[in-house]
């Protein structure tokens, strides 16, 4: 196989790093996501990775919680799977670097663009964490800003999904999966795959944003070589 694009943002959630336990992280399933990744960086793929941290801390858990310090509590969860990942990759025989947005400088390099960017050309796998390192963010708005500022041709978001459907595919039977879509449509139909500022930021940029599944790994190189694995959305 071939591949499609040079360098890749690709964003995993923090659930598909819990596999079966549903929570916390399953090194076996972040090995398993891992193998993949090597495979592509063998080809010449120059991939940078932003994680999510639902898999530890998701939003307030009261309405009466601190929204700003709730946020700073999930930008810490996403550093804990960014190591998890950083370990996995290592275990496959990839060179890692955890870049955080949040200075910690004990675990990681703080996220210098022109550094990271250093990194993807030695060959290096980027770990990102913290998101954007801004409160009121998400972790989606963080791959793409991250995907513009490393001049990534597109954004992988791996989901324990297929794709984009026009409703709920595991409450609907008979809902519709999307092969294409545009960021209008997204914001239009307000559809539920990533946040409206990513949605906005990527039209804005023209930066294509591919929704797949990961609950096959090797879905991550049939995407990187092009192949029709879930819904591509685009500017137009």
């Amino acid at each position: 196989m071939n591949l499609k694009y040079k360098r890749v943002l690709l964003k995993l959630s923090g659930e598909s790093l819990s596999g079966k336990i549903g929570h916390g992280i399953d090194f076996d399933t972040v090995v398993k996501i891992c193998e993949p990744i090597k495979k592509i960086v063998d080809m010449g793929c120059e991939v940078a990775i932003v994680v999510g941290g639902g898999n530890f801390w998701r939003g307030r858990s009261s309405g009466s919680m601190d929204r700003t310090r709730a946020d700073h509590m999930g930008m810490l969860a996403t550093v804990i799977n960014a190591l998890g990942v950083a370990d996995g990759l290592e275990q496959v025989g990839l060179d890692v670097r955890v870049q955080t947005a949040i200075a910690m400088q004990e675990v990681a390099e703080p996220y210098i663009r022109n550094r990271a960017v250093r990194h993807l050309e030695k060959g290096r796998v980027v770990v990102f964490g913290c998101g954007t390192g801004n409160p009121y963010f998400s972790t989606d708005t963080g791959a793409a800003l991250r995907g513009a500022e490393i001049d990534a041709e597109v954004i992988l978001k791996a989901t324990m999904v297929d794709g984009v459907y026009d409703s709920d595919p595991k409450k609907n039977p008979n809902a519709k999966k999307y092969d294409h879509l545009t960021y209008m449509e997204i914001l239009n139909q307000n559809l539920q795959v990533m946040d409206m500022t990513a949605a906005s930021f990527c039209n804005d940029r023209g930066i294509p944003f591919l929704v797949f599944s990961i609950e096959d790994p090797e879905n991550i190189v049939r995407a990187v070589c092009g192949e029709n694995v879930g819904t591509v959305i685009t500017k137009e």
